[in-house]
């Protein structure tokens, strides 16, 4: 089955143009266009879409409150975050919250078609490497935090491989680097998921910062 897309951007010419170059590819149809926040979260419930291309600015609710709303609602779209500006506290964000990447509006259009299909098949935008330097760099100048409750759920092992999530590592790193086979090191990752009600590595990586697992500049971070 094509996958379906919903394009929410307060631009006309933009959820056209997006529309045209995504509805002609065969294995991705076009299923709704919203032009603000409020309207992106009435569609998503009406037509479930399996990707929401969201604009980070719109008026009204904005794209990020727009993404938590649904989200939260559990449909579990994928979000693929849309902006005219460089990466900044927005990812961040964007990530926190669950949304699957982010992609700027003037990327060539192999570019946005390639991110649909990555997001629609589970996988994050950003490679774990790079949510890492990403999460890094907005922590850098902020307080350490001291280590967070919220970890108690997890068993040492646990503990242990979230950790190297954090510092960007793959699952058959990970495996390598605790002696253990890739389909354990999945197992863990899969009841870290779980614990913690987390969608994707990237909120993972950003829970092992904000509970004070790894901290910014850590050598071993």
């Amino acid at each position: 089955m094509a996958t379906r897309i919903l394009i929410a951007d307060d631009q006309v010419m933009v959820r056209a143009g997006f529309s045209a170059l995504l509805d002609a590819q065969e294995d991705l149809t076009v299923v709704g266009g919203a032009s603000d926040g409020r309207e992106a979260v009435s569609q998503a419930r009406e037509f479930k879409p399996d990707v929401i291309l969201m604009d980070v600015r719109m008026p009204g609710m904005d794209g990020l409150q727009a993404a938590r709303a649904v989200l939260e609602e559990g449909s579990s779209p994928h979000v693929l975050m849309l902006t005219t500006f460089d990466i900044d506290d927005y990812v961040y964000e964007a990530l926190r919250i669950g949304a699957s990447g982010f992609l700027l509006k003037d990327a060539p259009p192999e570019d946005l078609i390639s991110a649909v299909r990555v997001v629609a098949s589970g996988e994050a935008l950003l490679a774990p490497a790079i949510t890492k330097r990403l999460i890094e760099e907005f922590f850098r100048d902020r307080p350490v935090l001291s280590a967070s409750s919220r970890l108690d759920r997890l068993t040492p092992r646990e503990i242990d491989v979230l950790r190297l999530v954090a510092r960007g590592q793959a699952n058959g790193e990970i495996a390598a680097t605790l002696y253990v086979s890739e389909q354990t090191v999945k197992s863990h990752v899969s009841s870290i998921f779980s614990k913690l009600s987390l969608r994707d590595r990237a909120q993972a990586v950003i829970v092992a910062y904000e509970s004070g697992l790894v901290t910014a500049g850590d050598p071993k971070g």
